[in-house]
């Protein structure tokens, strides 16, 4: 599995930790940025992000900001990004079996590192069940014209 990850200035010490979390798991990543804490734009670090999961380079991608809703929002406007703001692990792991999300967002004035290594963990394990959610993923695919 391969992970692209990004942040803006509002996530920055969350991205980090979570990838130290994807070096303890042995996943592959590639960090997006930003490298200071100087204030950017979410969605300009949203984009490399979505446009290389969408173009099939990474398998899945990982977004945090403040709160996480911005840089979701941004995520979400690419053809064949399914990205779910989750802040807790049930949702982790309702995203990946029922949505097949292939963009986690997270929010680091929202939630800790503990819990967001958990959230991580479980989104990174968790497996697409297919079935009657293959109908409604279908049905989201088609909203996007």
């Amino acid at each position: 599995m391969k992970i692209a990850i990004s942040s803006d200035h509002g996530g920055n010490n969350l991205r980090k930790e979570i990838m130290e979390l994807l070096d303890e798991l042995g996943i592959s990543y590639e960090d997006f940025g930003p490298q200071t804490n100087d204030s950017v734009d979410y969605p300009d670090y949203a984009r490399p992000v979505a446009e290389r999961v969408a173009a099939g380079e990474f398998d899945r991608g990982i977004l945090i900001c403040g709160t996480g809703i911005g840089i979701s929002i941004a995520a979400n406007k690419f053809k064949g990004i399914r990205c779910a703001l989750v802040h807790d692990v049930f949702s982790a792991k309702a995203t990946r079996c029922h949505n097949d999300s292939n963009v986690l967002a997270m929010g680091e004035r929202v939630i800790g590192p503990g819990l967001a290594r958990e959230i991580v963990s479980t989104w990174l394990s968790t497996d697409f069940e297919g079935g009657r959610h293959t109908r409604r993923v279908e049905k989201i695919t088609e909203l996007e014209g």
